[in-house]
């Protein structure tokens, strides 16, 4: 019900302002006039929705999946930037001066004064570049923390800047309970940044960790882990991951999400297997025991607590086995017992991680890259793969897990729900990797 229950206030929110325009609006225009209003009032609700949607919020992400909350985030942003594209070429007729922000009778449709649509026009320019930004972020190759900064703080003009437009050039925004409402959805969604950025830091301040040690454990690939600065530590689920930042203030922005590889029934300290590919990461090796620490957790919802089937079925590829295998140390350490069965990819033998502890488990090793000498599996993970590994008793009956690179997870989906498998047992979560 809690999915249910979070698109239903979704929509409820996004379809308030819409429907509080058409109680109070005035006399009736042309179709295409209203349907103009009705696209900018819309996608003026949904970005400033798009605040809370940024995956910071457990009650919301965590209800919902890191996965769904991120996709329907992309998905809706995209569709604001149409309807918010398409909302100044729909009204018809010459513009119109008067009274403003409106005058009494309620009929002009457009207004001449450049101060009232400036704030739209600049809003208008700026909502492609930080939706396209965002797309292209990566073969930008910009930094994370740059990005996340700017991200944020464009945004933030562009609510600024639509609330000023919608207002003083709006036919519907200048009424003034619209007027309170924009204000009121204004403040909820500005406010939802100040408490990630300011609320959440001064919490962690609160809350300091300290690296307790860095191990390598392949040539690119670390385990770093924390211990609680006197208190309790941090309360998480097998699967799930938290942001971390080391040796930074706890305010500052180079934090970054990394899958919990420990268990919760291990202890109070907390273990991340790290790969490097950013400038953090190149770092890591580098790291001294007893630098302070910061983590915001714990979100996701790949867990396997609670759940009623006889088997779990563990895919990872490469850096994809970090929250698996806290799942697979949960299990252990609590003597679950439902059978369990890996398939772990990799490019090549010396990027497999933790081998010593998974050759006690069923694992299938997979190698796209293999030498010679290599015995087992090769290739990608795919189709014949998972036939040959899983029955199909299992697959109808069992939970599968898979993290990793979006294509093999893409794959492993699609041949389970071919063969049967309800997409209810297959979680998934998904990361970049090499």
């Amino acid at each position: 019900m809690k999915p249910r229950f979070l698109i239903i206030a979704y929509l409820a929110v996004v379809l308030l302002p819409l429907v509080v325009s058409w109680i109070v609006g005035g006399p009736p225009r042309s179709f295409f006039q209203e349907l103009a209003s009705g696209l900018g009032i819309l996608a003026y609700s949904i970005i400033l929705v798009e605040f809370v949607l940024s995956g910071r919020f457990k009650s919301i992400s965590n209800g919902i999946g890191m996965d769904q909350t991120m996709r329907f985030h992309q998905m809706i942003a995209r569709s604001a930037l149409l309807f918010a594209l398409l909302h100044p070429f729909l009204y018809d007729g010459s513009p119109s001066g008067g009274q403003r922000p409106w005058d009494p009778t309620r009929q002009l449709t457009l207004t001449t004064d450049f101060a009232a649509l400036s704030s739209g026009i600049a809003a208008f320019l700026l909502l492609p570049s930080l939706v396209l930004f965002a797309i292209y972020r990566t073969q930008l190759d910009f930094k994370y923390e740059a990005w996340r900064l700017m991200h944020g703080l464009g945004a933030v003009l562009i609510a600024v800047l639509l609330w000023h437009h919608t207002v003083y050039a709006g036919r519907y925004g200048s009424q003034t309970i619209m007027t309170w409402l924009w204000l009121a959805l204004s403040g909820v969604s500005v406010g939802s940044l100040l408490y990630v950025y300011l609320i959440v830091p001064l919490l962690e301040k609160r809350r300091a960790w300290r690296v307790a040690c860095v191990t390598q454990l392949t040539p690119k690939q670390w385990e770093l882990t924390v211990a609680p600065d006197r208190h309790a530590g941090l309360d998480y689920t097998a699967g799930q991951f938290a942001w971390l930042n080391v040796g930074h203030s706890s305010f500052s922005l180079r934090e970054n999400p990394f899958s919990i590889s420990s268990a919760p029934a291990s202890g109070s300290e907390v273990s991340f297997m790290i790969k490097e590919l950013g400038d953090f990461t190149r770092t890591i090796g580098q790291i001294e025991p007893g630098t302070v620490a910061y983590l915001d957790g714990a979100y996701g919802s790949l867990s396997v607590d609670g759940r009623k089937e006889p088997g779990v079925a563990l895919i990872a590829g490469g850096i994809g086995i970090a929250p698996l295998l806290s799942i697979l140390r949960q299990m252990r350490l609590t003597r679950d017992a439902r059978k369990v069965k890996i398939i772990y990819g990799n490019r090549r033998i010396e990027q497999i991680a933790y081998r010593d502890e998974l050759d006690g488990e069923d694992v299938c090793y997979v190698l796209s890259e293999p030498r010679e000498s290599w015995q087992g599996e090769t290739g990608l993970i795919g189709p014949d793969l998972l036939d040959r590994v899983f029955t199909q008793e299992e697959i109808k009956e069992w939970v599968f897990v898979t993290c990793g690179p979006a294509k093999m997870m893409d794959v492993v989906e699609d041949h389970l729900i071919s063969r049967g498998a309800l997409s209810n047992r297959i979680l998934s979560e998904r990361f970049d990797y090499d």
